[in-house]
């Protein structure tokens, strides 16, 4: 599973709910006819997407079965996402974040900087989040900083510093 957004809030009372997206373009999950819901807690299921609009910033839907504001509030905080299968593949030097999530930082000096645990959009540009043990870092996801994306060892080098502020 690729997750794609998040449930964050119960919308009206006809059972809609607001999805927070992950994706660069907020109707990115238009494609999709179901969207699997779940979590760390809450096992994968598949749902029917009945109808989706854009709602400033973000995704109001209204999905099967969830016919209420309180079926639609108690998926507030599922994960929403879809098989890795059903998407194309990215361009060279592209990436999913979903991929970039759990991926070691490295610097070129090879001090270890922390775990990428989120990212972020600020419109110049995406942000990584980095936790390690020197707290968060917020590394700017740009060509001149990320100098080497290693896949397949899940492992980020960055032209970086700890104490750099962001």
């Amino acid at each position: 599973m690729v997750t794609m957004g998040k449930v964050v809030a119960a919308y009206g009372i006809r059972g809609w709910v607001k999805v927070q997206t992950y994706t660069e373009y907020l109707d990115s999950l238009f494609d999709f006819d179901d969207w699997w819901l779940g979590d760390d807690k809450a096992p994968w299921r598949s749902v029917e997407v009945q109808e989706c609009n854009i709602h400033g910033k973000t995704l109001v839907a209204k999905l099967a079965g969830c016919e209420d504001r309180n079926a639609a509030e108690r998926l507030k905080g599922l994960l929403v996402a879809v098989p890795r299968s059903e998407l194309p593949e990215p361009e060279e030097d592209e990436f999913y974040w979903s991929d970039l999530v759990g991926c070691k930082v490295v610097n070129l000096s090879g001090a270890e900087l922390g775990v990428v645990d989120s990212l972020m959009e600020t419109g110049a540009n995406d942000v990584l989040v980095v936790k390690g043990e020197s707290g968060e870092l917020l590394i700017p996801f740009i060509e001149q900083v990320v100098t080497q994306v290693d896949m397949a060892a899940k492992l980020l080098t960055v032209d970086w510093q700890a104490d750099y502020l962001a």
